[in-house]
């Protein structure tokens, strides 16, 4: 029991220190992205998940993905088991991406841990698909 507590803190510390204002409530993080008229990066985790703290040891301590998420996204890490979110997106397996216009709706999704250079590509898909089926 002592080491889950101990791996949780641990994780929260990570995503903290990460240098990111992440939300965990889903709908104050919609209000903003509106409010600052930008994308939402929802990131689905769990606790017990390892490649979920690999993410957020290693990718999400990337400056230039920092860089591109603190610039275009609100951001929102939700826990599978103890968080809201609209059970239109599938938390079963984590981590879980979901990049959402700032009305909720979905542009791109990915599972799995990715490292920087591969989750830089898929922000650019992200903007590629939103100019392709939102921008109008």
């Amino acid at each position: 029991m002592m080491r889950i507590l101990l791996l949780v803190i641990m994780m929260v510390s990570v995503l903290l220190s990460a240098d990111l204002g992440w939300s965990h409530n889903y709908k104050e993080a919609l209000k903003q992205a509106k409010k600052e008229k930008k994308h939402l990066y929802m990131l689905i985790t769990s606790k017990n998940c390892r490649w979920c703290k690999k993410f957020a040891a290693t990718t999400l301590q990337d400056k230039a993905t920092l860089a591109t998420l603190n610039k275009k996204y609100i951001l929102l890490n939700v826990d599978k088991n103890l968080d809201f979110f609209p059970s239109k997106f599938d938390g079963s397996r984590v981590p879980k991406h979901y990049f959402l216009t700032s009305n909720g709706e979905e542009i791109y999704s990915i599972l799995g841990y990715w490292d920087s250079e591969d989750f830089a590509s898929f922000l650019k898909d992200v903007d590629a698909r939103y100019v392709k089926n939102f921008k109008k």
